[in-house]
């Protein structure tokens, strides 16, 4: 399977950033933290190249705490400063700031060593689409000014944001890479609601994250629908679920759509608790 998207405005975006990007002292590239690798373009990395970054971990508040941590330290490794954020924690969104100053003085130490004027630090925001991009913008200028939804594509279009008067950010559209190599990297950006749901059948994301945790999460998977490690038979597990939650259709029987739904809705929301859907050992 090797699943194919990449509208006429990603095409574009791409371009742009790559015109914009000797504007800006670094970058600042979002992922989400529970999918760290797959949520990471690697188009992109060609594009950036040895430019400066830093990662942001994002919706940190949705996934696996310590697998969190395993990422932030195989950033590290790779001396790239990576943080975990929490778009509603006020000090998630200070210790953005505080790394993004220390980022960006080193390109200003420099350009004041030459004789040129001081100015504020600039970055290029990026990331894939609905990774939490327009959120944090809105927090770090502290007003609404990106659009916020909860699909993917919402900006179209660049955009320079003052912070305060410590930074300015260029935000840019999110940018899907042609198609997905490893099926995989689609199933986790789907479960997660990265990619629009149309791509993929419900049905087989739903099997994938359910397979998943029942290696990496059985609790939570007892804890909300009873469902047994052991259990093997998919279509058992969906009756079951569909039974517990009321997925039915008229004549009583089960509606595997909306049972589909109903799960990817408790993983994207966090009802069935904080989940990491890969880890850097595996990629590793």
């Amino acid at each position: 399977m090797t699943i194919q998207w990449f509208p006429g405005h990603m095409a574009k975006a791409r371009r742009e950033i790559e015109e914009k990007l000797k504007l800006v002292d670094f970058v600042m590239e979002l992922v989400d933290a529970r999918a760290p690798l797959s949520s990471q373009n690697p188009m992109l990395q060609q594009i950036l190249q040895n430019k400066s970054k830093m990662v942001l971990l994002m919706k940190r508040d949705l996934a696996d705490s310590n697998i969190t941590n395993e990422w932030i330290e195989y950033y590290r490794e790779k001396n790239i400063p990576a943080i975990a954020v929490n778009v509603n924690n006020k000090a998630d969104i200070s210790r953005v700031i505080q790394q993004a100053k220390e980022l960006g003085q080193i390109k200003l130490d420099k350009l004041i060593k030459k004789g040129i004027q001081p100015r504020p630090v600039r970055a290029m925001i990026v990331g894939i689409p609905n990774v939490g991009k327009s959120s944090l913008i809105n927090r770090l200028a502290n007003k609404k000014i990106a659009k916020v939804g909860d699909r993917p594509g919402i900006t179209q279009h660049q955009l320079w944001i003052k912070v305060k008067k410590d930074f300015e950010l260029l935000d840019t559209p999110g940018i899907l890479w042609p198609k997905f190599e490893d099926q995989r990297v689609g199933y986790r950006l789907a479960a997660i609601g990265t990619i629009k749901d149309q791509l993929l059948s419900l049905q087989d994301i739903v099997v994938f994250a359910i397979n998943y945790m029942k290696v990496h999460y059985p609790n939570q998977l007892m804890e909300r629908y009873n469902i047994e490690q052991n259990e093997n038979d998919m279509l058992d597990i969906f009756m079951k679920i569909g039974k517990l939650r009321g997925a039915l259709e008229s004549g009583g029987n089960i509606n595997f759509d909306k049972v589909a739904d109903i799960v990817l809705r408790d993983l994207r929301t966090g009802r069935l608790g904080n989940i990491t859907l890969e880890k850097p050992i595996d990629e590793q």
